[in-house]
C-alpha cells in the first residue's frame, strides 16, 4: 500500500469517530485501531478482492463525514449518546418507519432507536426533550459504548 494513501487513512481514523478500520488489498492488509479505544470482540467484515476499492471509497467516506465539523449543524445542545456496545438500527424492522427523522421534535423518555447486543434488541430511549438536529449514525452500523447517535438541540 501506498505510504500516501496510509498516512491518509490513519489521519481519517484519528480525527473522526471511528476507532478501527482494516483494509485489504492484494498485496496485504492494513488494520488501523485507535489508541485507548478497545476493539470490539466481533472480527471486522473483510471485502473481497475485486470490492477493495469499493471498500476503500466507502471506508474514507464515512471516515470524512464523522470528520465533519459540529459547527454545520449549528447550535447543539445535547448529544444522545449509546448506552452500549451492539448495532444501531433507526427502525423496529427492516420495513418499518424510523423512530425519529432530523427535525421531529422528541421528548425524554420517546425511543429513538434500537441497538441490538448479543441478539436481545434493546430500545434506547431519549434522554432530554428537543429537536433531532443530526443522526450521527448510519442503519446497521456497530456502535461502541458512549459513542454519539444523535444531535439535540
Amino acid at each position: 500500500m501506498d505510504l500516501r494513501k496510509l498516512k491518509t487513512l490513519i489521519d481519517l481514523v484519528s480525527d473522526s469517530n471511528i476507532s478501527e478500520l482494516e483494509i485489504t488489498e492484494a498485496e496485504g492488509k492494513v488494520r488501523i485501531v485507535k489508541a485507548g479505544v478497545p476493539a470490539l470482540a466481533a472480527p471486522a467484515p473483510v471485502a473481497a478482492p475485486g470490492g477493495v476499492a469499493e471498500a476503500s471509497r466507502a471506508a474514507l467516506a464515512a471516515a470524512a463525514a464523522a470528520a465533519a465539523p459540529a459547527e454545520e449543524s449549528g447550535p447543539v445542545c445535547r448529544i444522545i449518546k449509546s448506552p452500549m456496545v451492539g448495532t444501531f438500527y433507526r427502525a423496529s424492522g427492516p420495513s418499518a418507519k424510523p423512530f425519529i427523522e432530523v427535525g421531529d421534535s422528541i421528548k425524554q423518555g420517546q425511543p429513538v432507536c434500537i441497538i441490538e447486543a448479543m441478539k436481545i434488541m434493546n430500545e434506547i430511549e431519549a434522554d432530554c426533550d428537543g429537536k433531532v438536529v443530526r443522526i450521527l449514525c448510519e442503519n446497521g452500523q456497530a456502535v461502541e459504548f458512549g459513542q454519539p447517535l444523535f444531535s439535540v438541540e
